[in-house]
C-alpha cells in the first residue's frame, strides 16, 4: 500500500503492524502472551479502561515524545527516536474517497465509483476500511433479498456468479399461539409477498460484492477498524483514523503498541451499519437527528440448520407472528428454505428494543419459539450449525436524520432505510449507495470545483434520495410500526396495515410517531413479572454460551473492553436496582453479568468483551445510556460464514 522506504522507523512499525492484521486477522492474538510495559496500576475496581473515557494525557504511562502525523511528503527517515516515552504519531495516507465500512452500502458506492470513474477514463483512489477480518466476516441478516439495486449494479449478476440460488417459490404467514397456528393469506401488494426475490446468505453475497469491487480497483482493507472521525480547522470532516494497537487490558501501552494511521479523503462515507459509533458522534457534531424522531431499533437473532432432506422444501419462506411474544411486544420469527445443494434453513427471531419487561431476554425467547410445534416439526432430527445477532432499525421513515455535512455524509443502515413490513433493508442499503457515488463523482473529479469547506459537502446526495424508490418505498410504510402502539397491539397493527396499507398504499394524510427511545421504554422491575423460561433441551433449544461458540466471536483478551461505561457506578446503582440488570438479558451473546464482589457485600457488573458479537443492542437498550459501544482492535468479533 505504501512505498516503505520513505518512512521513519516508526512509520515502518505503524504499517508493519497493520499490514499484519490485514493478511493475518488472528495476529492480534499474539499479544496476549508479549510482556506489557511496567507501569503505574490501574485500581482493580475500575470496570472501564479505555482512552475514550480515561484520556491518555491525564495517565503518565502515556508520556507523548511526539505527535505529528506522518506523511510520504515530510517523512526523510531520521534514525529511530529513543525509548524514552510514548511515540504518538500516525501516518497518514492520501485517497480521493474513503468508506467507512464493507457491507452492501459501502461496497455498491465503491463499486459505483469506479464504473463511473473506469467508463470515463479518469482516476480515483476509492479506500474502503472494514473492521472484520475479512468481507462479510460481520455480517448477519435473514436474508430475503429484493435484487433490483443488485441488477441496477451489474445487469450481468448471474454470469457474473452472484451467490444468489434460492428464488423464492413458496410464502407462508401465521399467527402462532402456544400450540397452534392461524394462516394468514399474503395477498398481492402487501409487503410480506415475496415473488421474484431470492433467500441469499447475505455475508456470501457481500464476500462477492468485494470481489467485484476489487476487480474494478477500489482499494479494500479488512480487519482496519475505523476509529475516530477527523476534521478540518473549518470542522469539515478530514477523513478517519483507525485504531490504536498493543494496549493492555488495564489501558497501558504494551512493548508493541502501535498508532493507528490517518486517511484523508475529498469525501468520507459512513457505511457503519446499524447503530454505527461514529455516526453516532457525527449525529451530535453536526445536530444531524435535529429534525428527526429517535431512532427505534430490534434485536435480529439467527441460526443456521442442516435438516432432514425430506423436510427441506427450496424456496420456502415462513414468516410468524404472536407467540411467544404478548400483543404489546413487537416481534416476529423468519424461517428460510435455501437451495444450496444441501438441506439446510436459516431461522430467525426478531424482537422489538421498545420493550418494557426487564425480565425479557431475546435470546430465550427465540430457542422458546423453535419449540413452537409448526417449527420443531421442520428441525427435529437436524443440527445446528451457525448462530450470531444483530441490531436493525426500525424506525423508517420517520428516523431518517439529515445525511450530508461537510466532507461527509451516510448511507446503508448507518442512518437506516430498511423496510420493517418487508424485513428488508438490503436493497435500499445498497440503492442509497449508489445514489451516494453518483452524486459525489462529478464533484471529486472536477478540476475547478470552488467548495466553501476543505472537505466537499455532497447536498446533491439527499435530492437524489427523496426523489429516488428508497424515499417512495419508505413513505409508504412509515405508519405500519408505529400503528402497534395501540392498546390491541400487534392485532391492531395488522388492522391497521389491512386497511390503510393494502387499500390506500400508505396515501393516507397523517404521519404517527414512535414511542421515542428505546432506553427510555423499560419499566422499573418492581412493576414487571419475571419471566420463566424453559431450560434447553440441547436438541433444539440451547443455552447461550454454546451458542456464542458457534459465532466463531475472538477479540484480543489483552485490551481494554470495548464496551466502555460512561460511570462505573450506574450499572449497580441504577440499572441492577431499579430494572434488575437488564442487560444480562438483552445481551445475546453473555457479555454482561452481575457477580458478587471479592468480600461478599454486594453485586459487581463483570465485562465478558470476548463474546460480543457486534450487535450494538447494549449501547441501544442500556436504561441509564451509560454503555457506549466503540470498536475494539481490528479483525476481533464474530466470524461468521455465509450468514
Amino acid at each position: 500500500m505504501f512505498p516503505a522506504s520513505r518512512y521513519t522507523c516508526k512509520a515502518h512499525r505503524c504499517i508493519r503492524a497493520l499490514t499484519t492484521l490485514q493478511k493475518d486477522p488472528a495476529a492480534p492474538q499474539q499479544y496476549s502472551s508479549i510482556q506489557r510495559r511496567t507501569c503505574s496500576s490501574v485500581s482493580t475496581t475500575r470496570i472501564t479502561t479505555h482512552y475514550t473515557i480515561h484520556p491518555r494525557d491525564k495517565d503518565a504511562r502515556w508520556e507523548d515524545e511526539s505527535a505529528a502525523v506522518l506523511t510520504p511528503l515530510t517523512i526523510l527517515s531520521p534514525p529511530c527516536p529513543s525509548e524514552k516515552g510514548m511515540e504518538m504519531e500516525r501516518f497518514a495516507d492520501e485517497a480521493d474517497v474513503v468508506i467507512v465500512g464493507g457491507g452492501p452500502a459501502g461496497l455498491s458506492a465503491a463499486i459505483r465509483l469506479k464504473q463511473l470513474a473506469n467508463e470515463q477514463e479518469k482516476e480515483l483512489r476509492v479506500c474502503l476500511v472494514e473492521k472484520a477480518p475479512q468481507i462479510g466476516a460481520h455480517t448477519l441478516s435473514g436474508a430475503c433479498l429484493e435484487p433490483s439495486a443488485l441488477v441496477e449494479l451489474f445487469p450481468d449478476w448471474k454470469e457474473r456468479g452472484a451467490p444468489l440460488h434460492t428464488p423464492v417459490t413458496e410464502d407462508v404467514f401465521s399467527i402462532f399461539t402456544e400450540k397452534h397456528r392461524i394462516p394468514i393469506p399474503i395477498l398481492p401488494g402487501l409487503p410480506m409477498q415475496n415473488h421474484g426475490n431470492y433467500i441469499v446468505r447475505l455475508g456470501n453475497l457481500v464476500r462477492w460484492l468485494g470481489e467485484q469491487a476489487e476487480e474494478l480497483g477500489v482499494e479494500i482493507y479488512p480487519g482496519y477498524a475505523a476509529a475516530e472521525v477527523l476534521f478540518h480547522e473549518d470542522g469539515s470532516v478530514k477523513g478517519i483514523a483507525t485504531n490504536d494497537v498493543g494496549i493492555a487490558k488495564d489501558g497501558s501501552p504494551k512493548d508493541t503498541f502501535e498508532r493507528g494511521m490517518e486517511l484523508h479523503a475529498k469525501v468520507t462515507m459512513f457505511g457503519e451499519g446499524c447503530h454505527g459509533h461514529l455516526a453516532k458522534q457525527l449525529y451530535k457534531q453536526f445536530n444531524l437527528r435535529e429534525n428527526c424522531e429517535p431512532q427505534t431499533y430490534a434485536i435480529g437473532l439467527k441460526e443456521l440448520w442442516m435438516i432432514d432432506e425430506k423436510k427441506w422444501k427450496p424456496g420456502r419462506t415462513e414468516h410468524s407472528v404472536g407467540w411467544p411474544l404478548d400483543r404489546h411486544t413487537y416481534g416476529g420469527s423468519f424461517l428460510y428454505h435455501l437451495n444450496e445443494g444441501e438441506p439446510l434453513v436459516a431461522l430467525g427471531f426478531v424482537v422489538g428494543l421498545d420493550y418494557s419487561n426487564p425480565y425479557l431476554s431475546p435470546f430465550r425467547e427465540f430457542q422458546r419459539w423453535k419449540h413452537h410445534p409448526f417449527v420443531a416439526s421442520t428441525l427435529e432430527g437436524g443440527q445446528r450449525i451457525a448462530y450470531g445477532a444483530r441490531a436493525l432499525n426500525e424506525g423508517g421513515f420517520q428516523c431518517i436524520p439529515k445525511l450530508t455535512f461537510p466532507g461527509g455524509l451516510l448511507i446503508g443502515c448507518s442512518p437506516g432505510f430498511m423496510n420493517v413490513p418487508k424485513i428488508k433493508g438490503t436493497h435500499t442499503a445498497m440503492k442509497s449507495g449508489i445514489l451516494a457515488a453518483e452524486a459525489i463523482f462529478p464533484k471529486v473529479t472536477a478540476e475547478n470545483l470552488d467548495s466553501e469547506t476543505a472537505g466537499l459537502h455532497i447536498a446533491e446526495y439527499s435530492d437524489n434520495l427523496k426523489n429516488s424508490s428508497v424515499w417512495k418505498e419508505l413513505h409508504s410504510v412509515r405508519n405500519i410500526r408505529p400503528s402497534f402502539h395501540n392498546y390491541f397491539g400487534l392485532y391492531g397493527g395488522m388492522v391497521y396495515t389491512g386497511i390503510f396499507y393494502w387499500i390506500l398504499r400508505g396515501k393516507e394524510p397523517w404521519t404517527l410517531k414512535h414511542r421515542g427511545l428505546d432506553a427510555n421504554q423499560l419499566k422499573p422491575a418492581k412493576d414487571c413479572k419475571p419471566i420463566e423460561y424453559p431450560k434447553p433441551d440441547g436438541k433444539i433449544s440451547f443455552d447461550l454460551l454454546s451458542s456464542v461458540a458457534l459465532s466463531g466471536t475472538n477479540h484480543e483478551g489483552d485490551q481494554p473492553a470495548h464496551l466502555t461505561l460512561k460511570d462505573d457506578r450506574i450499572p449497580v446503582e441504577t440499572n441492577l436496582a431499579i430494572y434488575d440488570g437488564p442487560e444480562q438479558r438483552f445481551c445475546p451473546a453473555g457479555v454482561y453479568e452481575y457477580v458478587p464482589v471479592e468480600t461478599g457485600d454486594g453485586m459487581r457488573l463483570q465485562i465478558n468483551a470476548q463474546n460480543c458479537v457486534h450487535c450494538k443492542t447494549c449501547d441501544i437498550k442500556d436504561p441509564s445510556q451509560n454503555i457506549n459501544w466503540v470498536v475494539p482492535e481490528g479483525g476481533g468479533g464474530p466470524a461468521y460464514n455465509g450468514m
